[in-house]
């Protein structure tokens, strides 16, 4: 787990020095590892000193930045006759217990085209791969957009990376979010894009209870298969609705749960996540911060989320905290709530677009948040926690807890005129799974918010007289030019 990119130059020339390049970038520093592939040859190395131009001559080249997380974990490309592989990521379902060798099974049965479209088609995972075929580059991405991917080109080279900064290393400008679910092929004169899996809504006819039982049966399916194999983890954990039910179905499935708390000093919200570990009984880790960290971290944020957002970066603080204790605590996996409040109506807003224009307008908000999930949530947090080699993992975003979200009414998800509790259906499934009714009904609160984190930002921003999307702006760009310089 870490990082992957390829790249195919246009021009017919040597790929291996731009990848080299992109990896550098990607590795911030650390990895266990590098793999580096062509579609004839292959190798692994632990620094990417070790590389040589004259074993990789080829104008489409891949790579890999490997971090070991399972002991199963392998960092070598596939190679099969003239076609090489690399894959990143996690499949949930169906489990595989051999990744390398499941990829290389398909890969001779199927050929690369195949391969993609039944990766995609056929796992629920965070992934991403990338295929090399002579002059002929093939990329997929899971279908929810849970591992984060990039592509672009320029007048030399189309490239695909795990992160922005890579494209932009090798002077790819516009690098774009790689679409969920769809596989790209590229070659010298174009590329094309095929779209392959898309969570879909379906009519959802049951009663409330019904609906309980199979969100309970969904959500506990998806917490065993991404804590499988795992002894212990730890949680992003806020004392919310969303952060302990993942704690609590953590512990069902037979695992050692530590809690994670970060936000600014004197916030209610910590008072709160001490009372909720109490009474789930999990040891927490607690961390406390002050407003001048807030303005020292905030480059190392911009870095990691590759935008000056400020809904983006307010958020993504937090992250970088959490994911950075858990890793000084030697957890390899970080669990979170994410997703939730898209899936079942957590927002406000939605309640209010409810009241104001009624059920459909309502739904269609919901849904385009949950297909722009991707973009909103996944990628930055997942780029954050790879920076500290920490792996992320998302129970509430499964891709059958997606479907099943997608297809309930609306008054299964908030209530009706007067009624302000939203995510109805899965405060009662989280009752029923045993998570005390002083959790499972608390009121959401944003962790922008419960952290204080946007208000220090937006203190940060009136000292030097400017808005706060200027002030991110600002410090956004001088940190690309100091990156630039190194």
């Amino acid at each position: 787990m870490k990082a992957i990119a390829a790249v195919l130059d246009k021009r017919g020339e040597n790929a291996f020095q731009t990848i080299v390049l992109m990896l550098k970038v990607l590795s911030h520093g650390h990895a266990d590892a590098f793999a580096v592939a062509t579609p004839k040859s292959f190798n692994v190395k632990n620094s990417l000193e070790g590389f040589t131009a004259e074993d990789f001559k080829s104008s489409v080249a891949l790579g890999r930045v490997f971090v070991k997380v399972l002991a199963q974990d392998e960092p070598q490309p596939i190679n099969v006759g003239a076609t090489a592989m690399i894959f990143d990521g996690r499949v949930y379902h169906p489990p595989i217990e051999s990744p390398a060798d499941f990829l290389r099974q398909i890969l001779e049965a199927y050929g690369g085209s195949n391969t993609a479209e039944n990766l995609i088609k056929e796992f629920d995972g965070s992934f991403a791969f990338a295929i090399a075929e002579d002059e002929k580059l093939i990329v997929g991405r899971d279908a929810l957009g849970l591992y984060p991917l990039y592509y672009g080109e320029n007048n030399s080279v189309f490239a695909i990376a795990s992160e922005r900064k890579a494209l932009w290393k090798i002077g790819v400008k516009e690098a774009e979010s790689f679409p969920p679910g769809h596989v790209l092929i590229a070659d010298k004169r174009s590329f094309k894009t095929k779209p392959i899996k898309t969570p879909r809504s379906s009519v959802y006819q049951a009663s409330v209870e019904e609906a309980v039982e199979k969100l309970q049966e969904l959500l506990m399916q998806s917490h065993f298969e991404r804590t499988a194999n795992l002894g212990e983890v730890a949680v992003a954990f806020s004392g919310g609705l969303d952060s302990s039910l993942t704690a609590l179905l953590a512990k069902k499935a037979g695992v050692n749960v530590h809690l994670i708390h970060v936000s600014l000093e004197n916030q209610p919200e910590t008072r709160q996540a001490e009372e909720a570990a109490r009474l789930l009984d999990f040891p927490l880790h607690k961390y406390l911060y002050s407003e001048g960290d807030v303005e020292n971290v905030l480059p190392k944020v911009l870095w990691c989320v590759e935008s000056p957002n400020p809904l983006k970066t307010s958020i993504g603080i937090p992250v970088y905290w959490a994911a950075e204790r858990a890793s000084e605590l030697g957890f390899k996996v970080l669990l979170a709530g994410q997703g939730a409040d898209e899936l079942f109506g957590g927002y406000r807003r939605y309640l209010t677009l409810y009241s104001r224009f009624g059920s459909e307008s309502a739904e269609r908000a919901m849904a385009r948040d949950i297909l722009s999930l991707y973009e909103d949530n996944f990628e930055r947090d997942a780029k954050i926690c790879s920076f500290h080699n920490v792996e992320l993992r998302l129970p509430l975003a499964s891709y059958p807890l997606v479907e099943f979200a997608l297809s309930l009414p609306l008054n299964l998800k908030i209530g009706g005129e007067g009624e302000t509790l939203r995510k109805l259906v899965l405060r009662k499934a989280a009752e029923k799974l045993g998570l005390p009714r002083q959790i499972s009904y608390k009121p959401k609160k944003a962790i922008q918010y419960a952290t204080g984190v946007d208000k220090v930002l937006k203190k940060l921003a009136e000292r030097q007289n400017m808005p706060l999307k200027q002030y991110l702006q600002k410090v956004f760009q001088k940190v690309l030019q100091n990156c630039s310089e190194e």
